[in-house]
C-alpha cells in the first residue's frame, strides 16, 4: 500500500542535540519518530532522511536533491523538515522545480530536545495542513501557513510573516 504523505528530513534546529561539554549544537539522529509517537500520529507516512544539515550550510546541490526527491516520490503530499534560517529560500526553489504536488516545509526555532521547542506543534500543524492544501509550496510555522515566495522570517520577532 502506498503511503499517503511523504516526509523528507533535512536536519535544521528541529533535529539538533546539545553538547553539554562544548555548549555546541550538533546532529546525531532525527527526533521525528519520537515526536510522531509522542503526538500519537496515526497517519500513513513514508519517512526518508535526505540529509542532516544546518540550513545555513545548504548549497544549491542540496536544494536540487530535495527537489529531485519531491519529484521522484509517488506521493502528492510532501512534508519537509528544514532549518528555519533558509527555509524560505528552499521553498522558493521548490516552487520553480516542483509542480502538481502539495509541499509543506516546517521546522523549529528551538531544538526539540530542549523541551521548550515549538517543533512538536509545528510538526502536527504541518501534517494537518499538507492534507488539505491545494498543490503548491508552503511554509507552516506556529500554526500559520504561508505561500512560498510571500513569506519571510522576522528575526526580531522570531516568527514567520507575510511580506
Amino acid at each position: 500500500m502506498d503511503k499517503d504523505i511523504q516526509v523528507f528530513i533535512t536536519g535544521g534546529t528541529f533535529d539538533k542535540e546539545y553538547n553539554e561539554l562544548t555548549g555546541s549544537l550538533y546532529f546525531k539522529e532525527t527526533h521525528l519518530f519520537e515526536m510522531l509517537d509522542l503526538g500519537r500520529s496515526r497517519l500513513n507516512l513514508s519517512i526518508e532522511t535526505l540529509m542532516m544539515k544546518d540550513s545555513l550550510d545548504f548549497v544549491d546541490a542540496d536544494r536540487a536533491a530535495i527537489a529531485a526527491a519531491c519529484n521522484n516520490t509517488k506521493s502528492n503530499k510532501i512534508l519537509i523538515t528544514h532549518g528555519t534560517d533558509t527555509m524560505t529560500i528552499t521553498a522558493e526553489y521548490l516552487l520553480d522545480k516542483c509542480t502538481e504536488k502539495t509541499i509543506v516545509l516546517t521546522g523549529a526555532m528551538v531544538p526539540y530536545k530542549f523541551g521548550s521547542s515549538d517543533g512538536l506543534f509545528n510538526l502536527g500543524s504541518a501534517l494537518a495542513f499538507v492534507q488539505v492544501l491545494s498543490p503548491g509550496v508552503y511554509i507552516v510555522m506556529n500554526g500559520k501557513v504561508f505561500e512560498a515566495g510571500k513569506v519571510k522570517k522576522n528575526t526580531d520577532k522570531g516568527e514567520f510573516e507575510i511580506y
